[in-house]
């Protein structure tokens, strides 16, 4: 690493030699940049000297906060053992055996087996290989559409954007691939709120839009429905409580497999494990990444049923599908050494019983900012929806985004990661964060709708 480098000039190379995901790049200029270079806990430290809360957990993902040495010190030790080797043609090694049954005791009784990648992304590639392949091995080739949500996020790649259902992704590159099949989110506030329904009625109402979509397709060419038990990157939409039970009931009575997305919800997020467990699902796949490792390194991977397992245990069927660096053993050993930190400090039961319905109480207690439509929070994660009056839930701002982005601005600079999604802002710290680091993010945010409410008032937007 260099040393005595310049802030500027760090953003400066930056600006010359870095194209950023998810980025205009003609709009962003040398000194918007923010160069991270330190983190412990839950705080950043930039290149200018700036301490930052990082409300986000890095990108969903440093459940067990940064700057633990336990991870640091396991993934060395495990580099000089064995640095890299990989899992193809009959072989396996020590990390990856462990870490497996690992997962094994934390998963639903009926999934006892994972494939590995490197990301969500790639694992949601590896699930739409698989359901195909699977259905194909079962006399049943036909089978091969996917069924998803409008505004859900399952990675960057060909497959994981075509199962995403975001338009400006799909509005790129060719997207979405054939075989990609979209319904409607349970989101209300964003849109059942709209409708004459009330909210169990909407809930009830988006989760038949599976049913309709299927009769609609033929059971018999549906493969699959994926889903996030929350979608976090659409804007931490939690569903009705009416939903998840009648989604449960559809699928019940038809022989189509479900994918839960757990790369955001997974390792502790909602206050259980997977948020799976939260809503009492069964999937028969499970995607995961993010707080696997804690984000100390990356790894992501397919848990996967014992029914689809037995399948592919048949004698003279071989799946041609796999990575380099799936179940790389550094990734590997970070992974053990995470999941050992967030079991032994009971991070996920503290997130259910203790830091999670603290935060959410004071989180909550932003509805009272007259920005601020609805403040929601399951676990550790969520959102805060932003709206022109408060006596008015159904109008929204003009020019969708801008207030948002202008929010988010007075976020960072008031010391605070915040995530924009459209009018939205989300939050999502370190599972590790304490009571203290919750008040004083909560009292950044109240400064930051503040600041952001003045702006918005002096630029005529409410």
């Amino acid at each position: 690493m260099r040393v005595n480098v310049s802030s500027h000039d760090l953003k400066v190379l930056d600006h010359k030699h870095h194209l950023h995901p998810f980025t205009d790049h003609g709009a962003l200029g040398v000194d918007e940049r923010r160069v991270i270079a330190k983190a412990d806990g839950v705080w950043l430290w930039d290149s200018d000297g700036n301490r930052i809360l990082d409300g986000m957990a890095g990108l969903w993902c440093v459940n067990a906060g940064h700057g633990r040495q336990e991870i640091v010190e396991a993934v060395r030790a495990q580099m000089s053992e064995l640095s890299y080797y990989n899992t193809f043609f009959k072989t396996s090694h020590p990390p990856v055996i462990e870490l497996s049954e690992m997962l094994a005791g934390l998963t639903p009784d009926h999934i006892n087996m994972v494939m590995y990648g490197s990301s969500g992304s790639d694992a949601n590639d590896t699930i739409l290989r698989l359901v195909r392949t699977y259905w194909a091995l079962q006399g049943q080739p036909d089978k091969k559409v996917v069924i998803s949500r409008k505004n859900a996020y399952h990675g960057s790649t060909m497959a994981g954007a075509s199962l995403g259902g975001m338009g400006p992704m799909h509005s790129q590159g060719g997207l979405p691939i054939p075989g990609i099949h979209h319904i409607d989110q349970p989101y209300w506030f964003g849109e059942g709120m709209m409708t004459d329904m009330n909210e169990d009625e909407f809930g009830l109402w988006a989760a038949r839009e599976l049913e309709r979509a299927i009769e609609e397709i033929g059971e018999e060419n549906v493969a699959a429905f994926i889903a996030e038990p929350i979608q976090g990157a659409g804007g931490v939409i939690v569903p009705p409580s009416t939903y998840w039970p009648e989604v449960k009931r559809i699928l019940e009575s038809r022989n189509i497999l479900f994918i839960a997305d757990e790369v955001i919800c997974g390792f502790g997020r909602t206050g259980e494990w997977f948020g799976s467990g939260y809503y009492d699902l069964k999937p028969d796949l499970m995607t995961i990444a993010k707080g696997l490792t804690s984000g100390y390194l990356p790894l992501g991977g397919v848990l996967v049923s014992d029914e689809i397992a037995e399948v592919l245990h048949r004698e003279n069927v071989e799946f041609f599908h796999g990575y380099t660096y799936a179940s790389h053993p550094a990734c590997c050993a970070a992974a053990i050494a995470n999941l050992t930190i967030l079991k032994r400090e009971g991070l996920v039961e503290r997130v259910r019983d203790q830091i999670g319905p603290y935060f959410q109480k004071q989180w909550k207690a932003l509805e009272s900012h007259p920005m601020v439509g609805q403040a929601r929070m399951v676990g550790l994660f969520g959102a805060l929806e932003l709206v022109p009056d408060e006596n008015d839930l159904k109008k929204r701002f003009a020019n969708e985004g801008k207030v948002g982005t202008i929010t988010r601005d007075h976020s960072f600079s008031n010391g605070l990661v915040m995530r924009a999604v459209r009018d939205s802002m989300i939050i999502s710290p370190p599972l590790s964060i304490s009571e203290e680091e919750v008040d004083l993010l909560i009292a950044s945010t109240r400064k930051t709708l503040d600041d952001a409410w003045n702006d918005v008032r002096k630029q005529g937007l409410a």
